[in-house]
Order: structure tokens, then C-alpha cells, then sequence
């Protein structure tokens, strides 16, 4: 019975991938022949399947591009960022999209340090560094067998510095890939999609008018009540919005 169920399962997943394929080399016809409208329903066909990849969302963004859909364009290059930041295809044409947002905000400066950091965490993806964390570990296995089974001093002296030296690599990794991840999970990152809101000091109509920002503008989340969200701009500036004048990466 278990067999059976095993061997259908298999063949779901065999005729879904199939599918999910097929759509995709449809969207891409789509897309060469200039067919913008059309490859951009079915690249959201396969996204309502529950599948999502870097090169979808990427492919979404340009044909959004195309016909001049700016705003939704930037949202779905920062997905694909997200799932590939150091894609320099997909870090360019989100900067050729960022153009046509009307707000130029100047971010705050970063320590030297923490720029650095980040530099390093966005070399990989999650599960880039969730490889090289279960790599690296099997090395350090490896070089541990070595150190406990050698008779040789040196060799063990050399596994024992390459081993210590194998499982900090392993656990940088592990610990970047989960913050390349809670990134992907967390959602706290936000696109305009108003034309232009105004800002306010506090959830509600009544608050006092802070400032007026524009569609594609980037924007953090930092909390939410009810049906208004607090953002942060790159340049520390916050206040409330309404939740239905932004959309989450």
C-alpha cells in the first residue's frame, strides 16, 4: 500500500513539474514575440501554483517593464532579489526600474562594518549558504577522522587548526543562510503601489500630515495596527500609512 502511494505521489510530482514547464516555456514565447500582457498572466498562473524561483520573478519583472508597469516591475525584481541578491542581471534592471520612482531618497550612511557584513551575507543565497554550512561540515567530519586515526603528528596537527578552522565556516554559513532566510520569510520590506500617500503621525485620518511619498518607493515595515502599517524610509523618516497603499516583497 505504502508503495502505491509512494508511486503516486512520484507521478503527481513528475505531471506537476511537467506542467509548471510548460507554462513557463509558454510565458517565454510570450515574452520573445513582444507579447508582454499575455507572458505576464502566465508567469502569475505559475506563481498561484506555489512555485517561485528567482528567474520567475525576474522574467515577471521585465515584461512588466515593457509596458511601462513600473511599480510592479520593482516589486518582482526585489523578489528575485531576494531569492538570488547577488544576481547582477537582476541588481541592474532594478536599477533602471528605481528610475522612474519619483522620490530620490538619500539612505542613511552605514558603519564601514556593517556595509561589509551585509556585502558578505548577499554574496549567497539561503540555500547557497545552507550547501556550503553541510559541505563544510563533512569536512570537518572527515578532518576529524583523520586527526583521531593518524599516527602522524603533523597531520594531525594540520587536521585538528584545519578542522577548528572547517567548522567556523560551517557555522557562519549555517547562520547566514538563516538570515538570508528570516529575510525571505519575514516580509518587512514594502512597495508603494499608490499613485501618492500622504504619511501621518499616528493611524488615522486624523493624525497630523508628515510628508508625501510616491509610488515604487521602497519602504520598511516596522509595525501595524489594524488596517494602517508604520514604514521607515532608507533616510529614517517614518510615520503610518493606510496597509492597502503598499505591497509586500
Amino acid at each position: 500500500m505504502k508503495a502505491i502511494i509512494s508511486t503516486i505521489f512520484i507521478l503527481f510530482l513528475a505531471l506537476t513539474t511537467f506542467a509548471q514547464n510548460q507554462l513557463l516555456e509558454k510565458a517565454n514565447q510570450h515574452y520573445t514575440a513582444g507579447e508582454y500582457e499575455e507572458a505576464i498572466k502566465t508567469y502569475l498562473e505559475i506563481l498561484n501554483g506555489n512555485v517561485e524561483s528567482a528567474e520567475l520573478y525576474y522574467n515577471l519583472g521585465n515584461a512588466y517593464f515593457k509596458t511601462n508597469q513600473f511599480t510592479q516591475s520593482i516589486i518582482n525584481y526585489e523578489r528575485a532579489a531576494l531569492l538570488a541578491p547577488n544576481d547582477e542581471d537582476i541588481r541592474f534592471n532594478l536599477e533602471l526600474a528605481n528610475q522612474h520612482v519619483i522620490d530620490a531618497i538619500e539612505p542613511l550612511p552605514q558603519v564601514f562594518f556593517v556595509r561589509w557584513f551585509h556585502n558578505i551575507v548577499n554574496k549567497l543565497s539561503a540555500d547557497g549558504w545552507a550547501k556550503l554550512s553541510v559541505a563544510a561540515f563533512i569536512v570537518a567530519l572527515l578532518l576529524a577522522g583523520i586527526f583521531f586515526f593518524s599516527q602522524v603528528t603533523a597531520i594531525k596537527r594540520i587536521s585538528f587548526w584545519a578542522g577548528i578552522l572547517i567548522v567556523a565556516i560551517s557555522i557562519f554559513s549555517f547562520n547566514f543562510a538563516a538570515r538570508q532566510k528570516k529575510r525571505i520569510t519575514e516580509h518587512n520590506f514594502a512597495i508603494i503601489t499608490q499613485p501618492s500617500v500622504t504619511v501621518k503621525s499616528s493611524p488615522s485620518e486624523s493624525g497630523t500630515d508628515l510628508f508625501l511619498i510616491h509610488e515604487g518607493l521602497k519602504v520598511k515595515i516596522k509595525d501595524s495596527l489594524g488596517s494602517w502599517i508604520e514604514i521607515r524610509l532608507a533616510d529614517g523618516n517614518q510615520g503610518w500609512l493606510p496597509a492597502n497603499s503598499l505591497e509586500k516583497i
